[in-house]
């Protein structure tokens, strides 16, 4: 972590930056490769979909100009996909612009926050910026977020509870009947984030619907066209609130927070291409079940995945994960070593067109026969 001086506000000092995974071009550099499978980001391979391709590129004609009816027209657009009103939708340019402006509205200097220690990232750093305490608590053995224990850590002065779900690195959800008792038995003064970006890759009925409770509590919900429709470079995500955490939201974010070319391809995604959509998701959902199947044999234990990634423990006599994603790397293959998160024989992967899984597992079951 960067020690910087005192011109600088001091939480910058405690704040690590975000480190993104391996990218295509920086491994073709640094080992001399002509091609690279990148199944290390999360990223949907099959999008954008045809329209919204369609509409993006239509849009750039009109890049010269700031974003005015497109905002208008994304939340109500968004509002119809979700059953929720226009005043119920902010926007961001992606995610992590979402999570940075809600950790601004609402955190002050010695307020707690709790998050799972193994989770995204980006919610720590983001409460820490804010002068916010981080209170972590670990995930179960099994992955699982442990909702007794944030219970337990609620006290006067928690102001916030981030929740990924699908969760990031593990691709595992929380029970929804389980979340939706917990979101309701918070005292008022406890904000709570509940961060959605892989949930449209999860089985029918295993994410909550908590839309009808937005309004009842200090409730949001964060959702992104980055990965389900395949829109990760444009940078779109919007959030899901009552209609005054909207307004404060749209007060503390920048003006025209993301751009013509996003909200193009996000408009058409939601009206026109949900077809490509669904027939993306029974490949990505099949692919999965099959990637699971075929790293167990390997010798892998996997956990149960409701996104479009799995997490995998290595086999017993493996040395690490650093180790074997080095070696993929040098074959051209790149998948995320889970040890900043704390698994250091952990790796995720994303699921990414038939043709790059086959090549990653006949890579990995080389390299592991080699170990």
């Amino acid at each position: 972590m960067a020690k910087f001086d005192k011109a600088f506000r001091k939480e910058v000092n405690e704040v690590h930056p975000y480190i993104q995974g391996e990218t295509e071009a920086e491994v073709k550099r640094r080992y001399g490769l002509k091609a690279v499978i990148k199944l290390g980001s999360n990223e949907n391979p099959y999008g954008p979909y045809y329209h919204a391709k369609q509409a993006m590129i239509r849009s750039v004609t009109t890049s010269n100009r700031y974003p005015e009816d497109d905002f208008i027209q994304m939340k109500a657009v968004i509002a119809q996909h979700v059953g929720l009103q226009p005043e119920n939708v902010a926007l961001g340019s992606g995610a992590g612009n979402l999570i940075e402006n809600i950790a601004k509205m609402v955190l002050n200097t010695g307020d707690e926050v709790l998050i799972a220690k193994q989770s995204y990232r980006l919610y720590r750093e983001a409460s820490k910026l804010m002068g916010a305490k981080v209170i972590e608590i670990p995930l179960t053995n099994h992955f699982q977020f442990d909702l007794d224990q944030f219970a337990a850590k609620v006290t006067k002065q928690t102001k916030l509870i981030w929740l990924c779900n699908p969760n990031n690195p593990t691709a595992t959800v929380v029970n929804a009947q389980e979340l939706r008792q917990f979101i309701d038995q918070l005292p008022d003064h406890v904000w709570v984030v509940v961060d959605e970006a892989y949930a449209e890759f999860a089985d029918e009925g295993a994410i909550p619907d908590l839309t009808k409770l937005i309004g009842n509590k200090r409730l949001v919900v964060l959702r992104t066209f980055s990965k389900f429709y395949g829109l990760a470079g444009a940078r779109l995500a919007y959030l899901l609130a009552a209609p005054k955490v909207i307004q404060a939201y749209d007060t503390v974010t920048e003006p025209f927070n993301t751009s013509r070319i996003a909200l193009a391809g996000a408009i058409a995604s939601l009206q026109f291409d949900q077809a490509q959509a669904q027939s993306t998701l029974a490949k990505i959902q099949g692919d999965r079940e099959g990637l699971i199947e075929s790293l167990e044999i390997l010798g892998c234990s996997v956990a149960p995945s409701q996104a479009n990634f799995i997490f995998a423990k290595l086999p017993d006599d493996v040395p690490s994960a650093t180790e074997i994603c080095e070696e993929l790397m040098k074959r051209g293959v790149i998948v995320r070593d889970c040890t900043p998160w704390g698994y250091p024989n952990h790796i995720r992967i994303t699921i990414g067109k038939h043709a790059e899984l086959e090549r990653f597992l006949n890579v990995f079951a080389e390299t592991l026969a080699r170990e």
